[in-house]
């Protein structure tokens, strides 16, 4: 390799372009400070909106990736660099990614219209397809939430614009639920008359509307109770855990019965009859079998094949022998039992009788 020719190619590219590199590096310098006193002015413009705080990120972030996209294809422009073949290979290159990415774009797409439509802010409580949590980030293709017991839970874009999301802090206030069983034999009005006292004598209960008690149902083994009242979100749990441990103890206090579930068991002192079939098993009585000789033809070999069909031949003739001797033991009987005919002598008319006399 021809070191000394490329260094020579180097020096006069220098020599003939050194106004271009002079504004190459003026471009750089200048692009980046006014790209960042652009971001900085930008964000401060808008945090002084009402646009929240997740949308101003991610509205920022996109602007800065545009703005130094565009400085980048300016300085390759100083320098000589045909804009429009990159812009063609760069555009074919988004084609293929966006092919091979389908689902991040959808992701990002998505994250657009999250920030865009004002769906939550950070800190918002959410539920998204069983996992629950405040959100903390949206970015461009995932948003992050924060679990109770400080877990961080990611979940795509596409999965909440597409499916179904609760969202705990959308208003001010929410209401808590509540449900007590007591015995039957108790007194219905004193229990809703404790359940709506402890609900109001805490300070964090709203008293318009009004704290709610009810019967709401009838078990197998217990009287249901449903008592309902509103607080702010940020108060929720503690009015929950709060107005659970007063209701107990108030129960208790004016002895209300809290039943377990109840099993009816009784005593049977009558002695039931029993049916049996018989005395007693039967005495074995073996069975008479044939000796049938089975064989696994894929599993043997040929010598037990040849002598099962051996001894099937031989049983063959042995069963022939003992039917042709039957049959000659039969035929040997029916002679035995023909009587012989007797013969008597006959005399010659023509007198040869009496000649052989003579």
């Amino acid at each position: 390799m021809d070191w000394k020719g490329i260094w020579n190619e180097i020096v006069n590219y220098f020599k003939t372009n050194k106004w271009n590199i002079l504004l190459f590096f003026a471009v750089l310098f200048i692009g980046i400070v006014v790209i960042k006193l652009f971001i900085n002015v930008l964000r401060r413009i808008l945090n002084k909106t009402r646009m929240e705080k997740i949308a101003v990120g991610f509205v920022v972030t996109v602007i800065k990736v545009l703005l130094y996209l565009c400085l980048v294809l300016a300085l390759l422009s100083i320098i000589g660099v045909e804009i429009t073949g990159i812009l063609t290979a760069f555009s074919a290159l988004l084609l293929t990614v966006g092919l091979a990415l389908q689902n991040n774009i959808a992701n990002l797409a998505n994250g657009i219209i999250i920030v865009s439509s004002k769906m939550f802010k950070k800190g918002d409580y959410i539920q998204v397809d069983g996992k629950e949590g405040s959100i903390s980030s949206i970015n461009f293709l995932f948003t992050t939430l924060i679990t109770p017991d400080n877990k961080r839970i990611t979940i795509p874009n596409s999965s909440i614009v597409n499916g179904a999301v609760v969202d705990y802090d959308s208003h001010v206030t929410r209401r808590v639920d509540f449900k007590f069983t007591v015995a039957y034999e108790s007194d219905v009005e004193l229990v809703k008359k404790i359940v709506k006292d402890c609900m109001i004598s805490n300070g964090k209960v709203l008293l318009n509307p009004e704290p709610f008690c009810r019967l709401s149902g009838m078990g197998d083994s217990s009287l249901e109770v449903t008592g309902r009242c509103w607080c702010d979100r940020e108060d929720y749990w503690d009015v929950y855990f709060d107005t659970m441990e007063r209701v107990f103890n108030e129960l208790k206090r004016n002895k209300v019965s809290i039943p377990f579930n109840q099993i009816e068991v009784r005593e049977r002192t009558d002695e039931p009859p029993v049916y049996v079939v018989g005395d007693g098993l039967p005495e074995r009585v073996e069975k008479v079998r044939d000796n049938h000789h089975t064989i696994n033809l894929e599993n043997a070999s040929l010598s037990e094949i040849f002598a099962v069909r051996h001894g099937e031949k031989n049983k063959k003739v042995k069963k022939g022998k003992q039917k042709k001797n039957q049959e000659i033991k039969a035929v040997e009987e029916k002679t035995e039992n023909i009587e012989p005919i007797e013969t008597t002598p006959t005399t010659d008319k023509t007198g040869d009788g009496d000649k052989g006399q003579k």
